[in-house]
């Protein structure tokens, strides 16, 4: 499966923005769907993902409760919702594809799109 993320942009301090990711060539109801983020001079860091079977989510405790990740399967796209933003969620945002047990884990996924830069200003 191949994947691209789209969406990110400069933005204010307590905007919201909303990503997405295309994928093409298998559809993605196959797998485990999850955002990650890498800052400057940091690791990258889990953000969010969607299990397929169930589509339960499941959030880094830094974004619970601002944002949201939804996919649609005809569409072939998932989505993070993100609102609130604060300059700590500057990076480069990373949609991967997956179907290992550890959603969190970056290493669980096998499929990684280019990123999109998302850059909040205060």
């Amino acid at each position: 499966v191949q994947l691209q993320a789209s969406g990110g942009g400069l933005v204010q301090a307590g905007d919201s923005l909303r990503l997405s990711c295309d994928a093409s060539g298998r559809t993605i109801s196959r797998y485990n769907m999850g955002w990650f983020r890498q800052a400057p001079g940091k690791d990258r860091e889990f953000v969010a993902a969607i299990k397929r079977s169930t589509d339960s989510t499941y959030y880094a405790d830094s974004v619970k409760c601002r944002s949201t990740i939804s996919r649609d399967n005809a569409k072939n796209t998932v989505y993070l919702q993100m609102a609130r933003l604060k300059p700590e969620d500057t990076a480069v945002y990373y949609c991967a594809a997956g179907n290992l047990l550890r959603l969190w884990v970056d290493s669980d996924y096998n499929y990684w799109g280019r990123g999109t830069q998302v850059t909040v200003s205060s």
